[in-house]
């Protein structure tokens, strides 16, 4: 968990990376960024206030890790506190060269130097890397001798950010924690910021591992048959978030105790393969599990019943108090809930 409470920026820089398509290049800026205290206070907010999850990165690359490009100028950095400002032109540069799409838009980056980071119990640095793309417009209203008139203008918005990372000067040798926001894009250019500019990949600790057997789960229950409707569904995944919820997991035990007989319990075996495949992902057959990484929205409409438009069935367990039927002459379907009290 990150206490962000106590961080404070101790240096930041600002550069604007143009449109790559277009030509723009990079518009450097010569010195540190010179902020009152105040200022700091409602950037930190800015700036730290997306994250809010102990979702994890590393830093990887194929070959070797010194080639990734922000590993190596995030290093420099944190050996040397005196390069911070050429090294974050090498960084701008950097994102520049990555935003070769032409959907990615033009938009400032801030390289901010962190202290004072509290991560798994221990005071570390940060470095933090910000771009900003949306402009928001707002009106300004401003005195005149006889009352009062406005302007419009342009800049961004303190309420979200849209791209950033925050690099935390622990675990080098694994390619340091990263952790990674971004808001924008959605098209074909998605995944320049995590994957092309900071080549970063998940974690393998216990929040992914357990957060990785959720998704593993939902996939794999949505597309049983549903001859008897959600119910067995929905049954399935509270099951998947009970089971999650012990300290660990064995994967021979879970499928066993979640799915029960023994031709299912194949099928998601079997399913895993594919599953971890598909997406270059690998979930061990035991780990420990991490109760932050479930949340009961995880599961989403997979334990809600929608009946048309007049009913909802949030289905939490107790399956065998839920009852599926057909009336004949009403020619509709319907469910019977069998319950002690009503609260």
């Amino acid at each position: 968990m990150l206490f962000k409470e106590y961080i404070y920026i101790e240096s930041l820089v600002l550069h604007q990376i143009g449109s790559n398509s277009c030509q723009e290049g990079v518009h450097y800026s010569k010195e540190l960024v010179n902020i009152e205290q105040d200022l700091k206070d409602l950037l930190r907010s800015y700036f730290l206030s997306p994250f809010k999850t102990d979702d994890y990165y590393h830093f990887f690359h194929s070959s070797d890790i010194d080639l990734n490009e922000i590993f190596r100028y995030s290093s420099q950095i944190f050996a040397n506190k005196g390069v911070f400002l050429e090294e974050s032109k090498k960084i701008a540069l950097y994102l520049y060269e990555c935003s070769r799409h032409p959907g990615i838009k033009r938009g400032e980056l801030y390289v901010v130097y962190f202290k004072n980071c509290i991560l798994n119990g221990e005071t570390i640095d940060a470095i933090g890397l910000f771009k900003s793309e949306t402009k928001d417009k707002f009106i300004k209203v401003y005195t005149t001798p006889n009352g009062f008139n406005l302007e419009q203008n342009e800049g961004v918005s303190i309420n979200k950010v849209d791209k950033g990372c925050l690099i935390f000067n622990i675990e080098k040798e694994n390619g340091y924690i990263v952790a990674v926001v971004d808001n924008t894009n959605k098209g074909a250019e998605a995944k320049y910021w995590t994957d092309d500019f900071l080549h970063v990949c998940p974690r393998k600790d216990s929040f992914n591992q357990t957060q990785n057997m959720l998704s593993l789960c939902k996939s794999f229950v949505s597309q049983l048959p549903g001859e008897n409707g959600k119910v067995e569904k929905a049954t399935y995944m509270n099951r998947s978030v009970e089971a999650l919820k012990e300290e660990s997991v064995n994967i021979n035990t879970f499928a066993e105790r979640v799915f029960e007989t023994p031709k299912l319990v194949s099928e998601f075996k079997q399913y895993k393969e594919i599953y971890q495949r598909e997406r270059d992902i690998e979930i061990d057959d035991t780990f420990e599990t991490e109760s932050a990484a479930i949340k009961r929205r995880a599961t989403g409409t997979m334990t809600t019943i929608k009946l048309d438009r007049n009913f909802d069935i949030n289905i939490h367990g107790g399956e065998q108090y839920i009852v599926r039927g057909y009336d004949e002459e009403r020619k509709m379907y319907y469910y019977q809930l069998f319950f002690k009290e009503e609260k």
